[in-house]
Order: C-alpha cells, then sequence, then structure tokens
C-alpha cells in the first residue's frame, strides 16, 4: 500500500496460502480443550461412606528430541508446521531456523536441513487449560463458582487473522467489516500472509509493499496500532494497520474496490 494512494497491484502469479517453497501449504491453531472438576455433597453422618473417587495423576508432558527434517519439492514451512504438530506454528519453525532458512521465509528449497524442536504442544495446551478451569467446591450446601470465562482464541488461519483483527480494530474505532478485509485481501495478495512485490515503483525505492494487505513500510509504521506486533508480515498487525490507513484516506477499507 502506497503512503500516498500510488499503490500497484503484484503482478498476475500463483500465491499460495501459507509460506511457499513449491507448492501450497496451510497451518491451524488447534484449541484447547478445557477440563472439568466435579464435587460431591457430603453424606449423612447415618450412611456409609462413599468410596472416595481416586484422582488420576496429571500426566508429566514428555519433552522429545528435536528432529531434523529435510525439505522436499512442494513443502512450505506452513505445512511442516502442521505436520509435525510445531507450537507456534510456522512463525516458530522460521524462528527456530531463521539463519538456515534467511530472510524471507516463503523461499525454502528441497535439500534445506530445518530443526525441529521437541514437541510438548499438547501437553502444554492440557497444562493451560487445567489452569483456566474453575476450582469446585465440595461442601455440603454450598455450590461451586461458575465457570470462567476462557480468553477468546482465534484460528492460525484466514479467517482466524481478519476476526482477531476486527476484534482489536472494534477496540480502537477503526471501521471496517469481514467481507471488505476479505475481498480486499483476496485481491492484494491471495491470502499469503508472506506476500512482497518486488518490483513495481515502492520496491525500485527500496519500500516494497508486503503482507496481506501489501503495505508499504512507512504507512505501516505510521498507521501501526498499538498492541499487534510490529511486523509487516504479521498477518493481525498488517490487517489493522492497512485498515486504520484506509479509514484515514477512504471513511473504510469497505470503500477500497482496487488498487489503493
Amino acid at each position: 500500500m502506497p503512503a500516498q494512494g500510488k499503490h500497484r497491484r503484484p503482478r498476475s502469479r500463483r500465491i499460495a496460502l501459507g509460506l511457499v517453497a513449491v507448492g501450497t501449504g496451510g497451518a491451524a491453531l488447534a484449541l484447547p480443550l478445557l477440563g472439568a472438576t466435579t464435587a460431591s455433597a457430603a453424606q449423612p453422618a447415618h450412611a456409609p461412606a462413599a468410596p472416595a473417587a481416586a484422582v488420576a495423576a496429571p500426566a508429566v508432558a514428555q519433552q522429545s528430541a528435536p528432529v531434523t527434517y529435510s525439505v522436499v519439492a512442494g513443502d512450505s514451512l506452513s505445512a511442516i508446521a502442521v505436520e509435525h504438530s510445531v507450537d507456534g506454528g510456522w512463525q516458530k519453525l522460521y524462528q527456530d531456523n531463521r539463519e538456515a532458512v534467511g530472510d524471507n521465509p516463503s523461499l525454502i528449497h528441497p535439500g534445506l536441513e530445518l530443526t525441529i524442536g521437541g514437541g510438548r504442544a499438547e501437553a502444554d495446551r492440557a497444562d493451560r487449560s487445567a489452569e483456566r478451569a474453575p476450582a469446585a467446591t465440595g461442601t455440603a450446601g454450598k455450590s461451586a463458582p461458575a465457570a470462567q470465562t476462557a480468553a477468546v482464541t482465534y484460528p492460525d488461519n484466514l479467517d482466524g487473522w481478519i476476526r482477531e483483527a476486527l476484534s482489536i480494530m472494534k477496540k480502537h474505532g477503526i471501521p471496517g467489516s469481514y467481507e471488505g478485509i476479505h475481498r480486499n485481501i483476496m485481491r492484494e495478495s491471495s491470502g499469503n500472509p508472506l506476500a512482497i512485490n518486488n518490483w513495481d515503483i515502492n520496491a525500485q525505492n527500496g519500500v516494497p509493499s508486503k503482507g496481506l494487505l501489501q503495505v508499504i513500510k512507512p504507512t505501516f509504521d505510521a498507521y501501526h496500532v498499538a498492541g499487534t506486533k510490529h511486523d509487516q508480515y504479521d498477518p493481525v498487525a498488517n490487517i489493522v494497520a492497512a485498515c486504520n490507513y484506509a479509514a484515514d484516506r477512504y471513511g473504510s477499507i469497505d470503500n477500497v474496490n482496487g488498487p489503493y
């Protein structure tokens, strides 16, 4: 997105959803399952005591050893992260292998060796669920406290990024609708958060358009919203900054129906 409204769309090209080497990939964030606790009423004095319920000891999360994965044709960081259940998705995989991958996470080549850390994602999610579960009371005549509302989580995909961005935009009074954001994303990047335009006038000037809504760095910096990552490639930060810019220039991202 140009700072002065002279954005040129990337040439038509096949852009895969996710981080592409030679093919497509996608990542999804599994939602944690909330555990539950129960309480039983005390038995009357004249009744035989009920046997105590066996309490299962919490399973100890096992940390598996890191493994080395060799990239093959058609792989992408997002697809590899999903296949190996990497906690933190492609972003974590890229962070752990940035020295080997380089500055462009969308370009990985067959033969590149990636280190995939030990996976304890499921155990960690179970631990977090247990921490959020409300404690129940076993005292007769006292009811268990109402369940606490779990923090809202969003899937790590285009739908989740848009819905999380809309939640942040609502807090900051930035207008925009799901349909308006989705329409512009599909035109600008086809839903690829790592899309980059390396050939238009902005790229020639050293400020290529990046991310879901193709924002150049000066515009991203000027319209970045506090509380989101200061990273043009971060899907949520990119959406919110772009919508903030569109609101200032066009009234709303919903009013944008072409290059902006």
